[in-house]
Order: structure tokens, then C-alpha cells, then sequence
């Protein structure tokens, strides 16, 4: 090792991004008695000197905790980690996390090793793909290859076709499995190094199928009460998928349980919740022996009992990162809104007060930008107390950009335009109010002011 003391293992977290499982590593590697090194766009370089590679900061082992699945250019990222991992060693390989975040990859590999998953069609041609979707009956989940957070993931009802890709992202069908006549659920285990930290029931939200916590779903410790055949399943997909550390997500069918994905950035806030549990020192452990370091056994126990993901020591001086400066985007645009059915190109107005894109609802009927998966509670400037609309997940198409929203669904046969762009996107430009695709349009809308606020 390269540290001043050779006891003391400098374990770097490739993270460029202020997650809480992140600062949690961190801070478990310092109260192991160990340097944390965050690797960030602020500090971090990769050195070409007369032959000789280096890594700046200096580090001994790296955790691997890029979110690769909500960035729009995964390469750049995944290229990235390469880079990071030909220089030190790493947990979570970029090879490994590429077939992780692809939900289809991990399903065929998975499959190809006798491990059961849904059944699922990926087809590179729309003809293809819905001559194949009877053999899933009526209803089927439709999932963007690449996506998180329950993003990019609709019930589809069969009886109307399905796009091989939504945007710019590939999508594909899959059997739905539910045998719970009430309320969903679906099982999360967390696995370190081939040991299960802690498992969860996770339970969908009212008026939702999915379970991610992240969308509001509940949670129920299943550590000691989960069935063996389930406990077998998580630890062969992790060893399959040949992750250090990776939430497996199960869902029991008729035929017993089935593997729905391994998530390489799984996070710590609802397992923790259900398990009092975090997974953050086990991981620390596992970099800092993985290099030669030595961790108290006893101290890894009496840290996971806490979630301390408060901003770590280590932690750089955020300065602003700018590329360049952000592109610009008219106060009118012209965009491609993306459903699992269709796209259309369409006007868009920009609307920096409100927090959440909305779509009128007969443009998300032709686009099949459903089904709704959840209620919002809606405040604008005429209504008083506001009240509730559906959001659905929608892919918007902006100079080839494509972002990812949950976007509210209203009636908007009214107004000038079927789509309002909310501060949801907003965030990656800079509106210039006296940019127009066409200057006649009337201003009819100019006045109107609405705020989005989640329940």
C-alpha cells in the first residue's frame, strides 16, 4: 500500500454525486480507523507522468458507487470506472455493474444460469415486439432496459401496441408476477461479499404496483422470516452477477421465487428502517481487508446499528463544475414527448415556478404515457386548497436530450399548450423568455402561475 502508515488502508469512494449511502461508506472507513478518500469531480484526476499512472488522491482500493442508471450518458461514467479500475483495484467492476444496471442483461444471465426470472422479450423492431406480446396475456410490465427509482417501469395493457424503445432508451416486456390478492410486495435483500446484511419486505403505496421505496412504499424487516428458497436465490444472483455489494429484488410467484434485478446502488434508507441495520461498515470492511487492512469485527457490528450519513471529514470543498454554460431553452420549445405506445413532437411552454412538468391528458392518451401510478397534490394561483392529480412517468426529448419526469396529467385542451416543462427539468438550462419557434403564437397562457407540491 501507498499510505504514510502502513496499517491504514486510504479507501476511495468513486461517487459524483452527495448520496447518503456514499457519506455513509466514508464514514464508516474513518470509524474503522481507516483514511476515506471521496472521489469527485472537485479533487479527482487519473496522472500520465513518463510512463508511470497515477490516481489523484491517492488511494489504495476503490468502492465503485456511480449512479449510472439516471445519468444520460452512462459510457462517459462507466468509461470512467474503467479507467479508475485499471489503475486499483475495485468493488463492483465496471463489467459487473454494466450487466447490473441493464435489466434485460441481468435477466439473461441470470437465466442462462437456472435462475428463475419473469419471462421478458426485448426486440429491436416494433413488429417483432408485438408479435410476441400475446404470450404475456392481457397485462405486462414494459421496462426501460436502463432505469431507477421505479422510473421507467409502467402496467401496460396489451391490447395496444408497445414501442421497442422509449426516447432514446431500449424497452422491453415482461410477464407480470402477482399472486398477492391485496397489496403488492416485493422482498430486497442487501448482500456484502457474499454474506445477506439484512432483508425487507417492501410493500407498494396506495394506488400503486411498484414498490420502491423512493416512491413511497413500505417496509418490513425479513432477515430471519424470509423462505429459504429466497435466501439461496439473492446469494447465487449476487455471486452470478459477480457483485461485492448489490440489494437483489424478488418477487414470489405461483412457481416460487423470481429474480426482477440486482441493483448495484441500492439504497441503505429502507433497509436500515425496516432492519436497524446499515450496510455501509460491512462495505468499508470489505475494501479495507480486500487490500490487506485490518477492521474489529466488534466495531462493524456496533456501526451498522447507526445510519450515520452525515457530510464526512474527507468530504472536498464543492466548488461549481461548469462544462460550458447550459444550454439554453426557449420560453416556447419545441420538444418529443415519449409513452410506451408512441411519441409526438409538440410545443412546450417553460414554467420556472412550477416544480413538476405537466401533460394535458389527451396527449398522454395518444402517447401511452400511462397508467397513472400515483396521486399529487396540486396548489395553483386560483385554487385555494389545491387538489389531486395523477402523475405518470414520461420521457421528454429536448435538442436530443432525453429526461426522465413524473409528470402530472391535467386537462390543458384549454390552453395554448399540451406541455408544461417544470423546474424537473428546467434545472439543466437557461430559459431565455424571448425564444419562440413561432413568433404568431398567442400569449393567451403568459399569465398563468401554478406550483406543483408533493404530498
Amino acid at each position: 500500500m501507498s499510505t504514510n502508515n502502513s496499517d491504514e488502508v486510504r479507501v476511495g469512494v468513486l461517487s459524483l454525486h452527495n448520496s447518503k449511502e456514499t457519506k455513509a461508506i466514508l464514514n464508516a472507513v474513518e470509524d474503522l480507523g481507516h483514511e476515506p478518500v471521496w472521489l469527485r469531480r472537485e479533487n479527482a484526476a487519473v496522472n500520465i507522468e513518463d510512463g508511470e499512472v497515477n490516481v489523484e488522491p491517492e488511494v489504495d482500493i476503490i468502492a465503485n458507487r456511480l449512479l449510472l442508471s439516471n445519468t444520460e450518458e452512462p459510457a462517459e461514467l462507466l468509461g470512467l470506472a474503467t479507467t479508475f479500475n485499471r489503475i486499483r483495484p475495485m468493488l463492483n467492476e465496471p463489467d459487473a455493474v454494466l450487466a447490473a444496471i441493464h435489466k434485460f442483461a441481468t435477466a439473461a444471465t441470470l437465466a442462462n444460469w437456472n435462475i428463475k426470472v419473469p419471462d421478458a422479450l426485448l426486440a429491436l423492431s416494433n413488429d417483432r415486439l408485438n408479435k410476441g406480446r400475446e404470450r404475456f396475456g392481457d397485462v405486462a410490465v414494459y421496462k426501460s432496459a436502463i432505469g431507477t427509482h421505479g422510473g421507467g417501469t409502467w402496467k401496460v395493457d396489451l391490447t395496444e401496441p408497445v414501442n421497442p424503445k422509449v426516447g432514446n432508451r431500449q424497452a422491453f416486456l415482461q410477464k407480470l408476477i402477482d399472486r398477492d390478492d391485496e397489496r403488492h410486495r416485493d422482498l430486497r435483500v442487501y448482500i456484502v461479499d457474499g454474506e445477506i446484511i439484512g432483508a425487507m419486505y417492501r410493500y407498494a403505496p396506495e394506488g400503486d404496483w411498484r414498490t420502491n421505496v423512493a416512491l413511497g412504499g413500505d417496509v418490513l424487516d425479513a432477515t430471519d422470516e424470509m423462505p429459504e428458497e429466497a435466501r439461496e436465490t439473492a446469494l447465487y444472483t449476487a455471486e452470478v452477477m459477480e457483485m461485492d455489494y448489490v440489494g437483489v429484488d424478488l418477487v414470489e410467484g405461483e412457481d416460487g421465487w423470481f429474480v426482477l434485478e440486482a441493483n448495484p446502488t441500492a439504497g441503505f434508507k429502507g433497509l436500515y428502517q425496516a432492519t436497524g441495520k446499515s450496510p455501509a461498515p460491512y462495505i468499508a470492511k470489505l475494501a479495507i481487508e480486500r487490500v490487506g487492512g485490518e477492521v474489529d469485527e466488534s466495531r462493524v457490528e456496533e456501526l451498522a446499528a447507526t445510519l450515520d450519513d452525515s457530510v464526512p471529514s474527507c468530504a472536498p470543498a464543492e466548488s461549481p463544475i461548469f462544462d460550458g454554460e447550459a444550454p439554453i431553452i426557449g420560453y416556447i420549445e419545441e420538444v418529443v414527448v415519449n409513452g410506451t405506445s408512441g411519441s409526438q413532437q409538440t410545443l412546450a411552454k417553460s414554467d420556472t415556478g412550477a416544480t413538476r412538468t405537466s401533460i394535458d391528458t389527451s396527449l398522454a392518451a395518444e402517447i401511452g404515457a400511462g397508467p397513472i401510478k400515483s396521486m399529487t397534490r396540486v396548489k395553483s394561483g386560483s385554487m385555494k386548497g389545491g387538489k389531486a392529480r395523477p402523475v405518470v412517468d414520461l420521457v421528454i426529448g429536448i435538442g436530443g436530450t432525453q429526461h426522465t419526469v413524473t409528470a402530472s396529467v391535467e386537462d390543458r385542451s384549454h390552453m395554448d399548450y399540451p406541455l408544461l416543462l417544470g423546474r424537473d427539468i428546467l434545472e439543466h438550462y437557461r430559459v431565455d423568455v424571448r425564444r419562440r419557434p413561432n413568433s404568431d403564437r398567442n400569449d393567451a397562457e403568459d399569465d398563468e402561475e401554478e406550483e406543483l407540491l408533493e404530498e
